[in-house]
């Protein structure tokens, strides 16, 4: 068993080629925190809206077992 492997060479980028890679990849970060951002939003605000359901529920449990 005798294998051998060879590695391949690195890639060798030019300036213009590295400067691309670093945009697309700053962009596709930008984007993607963007995304995180507005998935955060809703979370929070379907939470509060839950928590404001919430609350108005035991409120009127409270009412009516006050009343009762």
């Amino acid at each position: 068993m005798d294998e051998t492997f060879s590695a391949r060479p690195p890639r060798v980028l030019t300036p213009e080629q590295r400067m691309a890679r670093n945009a697309e990849r700053r962009a596709d970060a930008e984007q993607a925190m963007r995304e995180h951002e507005a998935a955060e939003k809703a979370f929070h605000e379907n939470r509060k809206r839950l928590k404001a359901e919430r609350l108005a529920r035991e409120a009127r449990a409270a009412r009516n077992s006050a009343s009762s």
